[in-house]
């Protein structure tokens, strides 16, 4: 990388963002197929309840790499990669109702006959799917920035970004130009994020691991408008990034008012990826609920 950038280790980013790590070893990795597609996954062991992490559009299952390192000990920690993303299997299918059938086949894959799940964004509306489909798998769900009413145009230009990734000769390239769409990013953090969302191609190029495909927002949108119906059932966290554009203040409060067991917990000094921008005060909200 020209020796310009250096991708920060997982701990020493953590630690750098405010969190305890009790346990640096890494997680161990799963793979399980259904219908032809195979899925992957980051099992962080532990005692305590099973808790299934999903990733929002673009990212992967080491998006929730610090907050697993905090939370380890206290829960069972699995973090999935949905298809077309990190090291999942591509498909011709991302409907959710697909997706969610993936996550249920993690858990049958496991031996977990009962979980929680944590969604954020694209995650939150597959693990509601699966708790309205089958609730008598999942106990609580916690929603990370996610709820009818979100404005996904302010995300315009880092989507565009993103959709925009190509083969290049150095990530450094990808960094340089993440940080030209945020320029206020922290640029470690960045090029840890990168990292974890490029391969080395056999011709020693980087390459983006997720599908460059455009998700079908208007599918996803009608998924998010089903959420208050879906979540009637069980006990629900709703967490917001205190400087979130995406979901706005009134429109979380507006959900949760329409829950009968939800409560909401604003994150300061996070915007939409809350579990990468203060995964320290994330760690405690989804704590508290996760492993009640």
């Amino acid at each position: 990388m020209n020796g310009r950038t250096t991708v920060p280790s997982m701990t020493a980013l953590a630690a750098s963002r405010g969190v305890r790590v009790h346990d640096a070893a890494p997680p161990s990795e799963i793979f399980y197929s259904r219908e032809g597609c195979r899925s992957h996954g980051f099992d962080w062991g532990g005692p305590g309840p099973a808790v299934l992490l999903l990733h929002g559009g673009g990212l992967s299952a080491r998006t929730w790499d610090f907050v697993c390192l905090g939370l380890r000990g206290a829960a069972r920690l699995v973090a999935l990669d949905l298809r077309g993303h990190g090291d999942s299997d591509w498909s011709d299918d991302y409907r959710i109702g697909t997706m969610a059938e993936d996550v249920v086949a993690a858990a049958d894959h496991l031996g977990l006959d009962r979980v929680r799940l944590a969604g954020m964004s694209l995650g939150g509306v597959v693990a509601a799917h699966v708790a309205d489909a089958y609730p008598g798998r999942v106990e609580r769900l916690a929603l990370i920035d996610v709820a009818p009413g979100v404005d996904f145009e302010s995300t315009g230009r880092m989507r565009a970004f993103m959709a925009g990734l190509g083969p290049v000769a150095e990530l450094d390239a990808v960094v340089d130009a993440a940080m030209q769409v945020n320029p206020r990013a922290d640029r470690a953090s960045v090029a840890y994020r990168m990292s974890t969302l490029f391969r080395r191609a056999p011709n020693g190029d980087w390459v983006p691991k997720g599908d460059p495909r455009p998700p079908d927002f208007a599918a996803i949108l009608a998924a998010i408008e089903r959420l208050p119906a879906q979540l009637t059932g069980l006990p629900v966290l709703l967490v917001r990034g205190g400087r979130s554009r995406v979901l706005p203040q009134p429109t979380a409060e507006r959900l949760v008012g329409r829950i009968p067991d939800g409560e909401l917990v604003v994150v300061p000094d996070a915007g939409h990826n809350v579990q990468e921008d203060n995964p320290a005060a994330l760690i405690t909200a989804l704590g508290a609920f996760l492993t009640r």
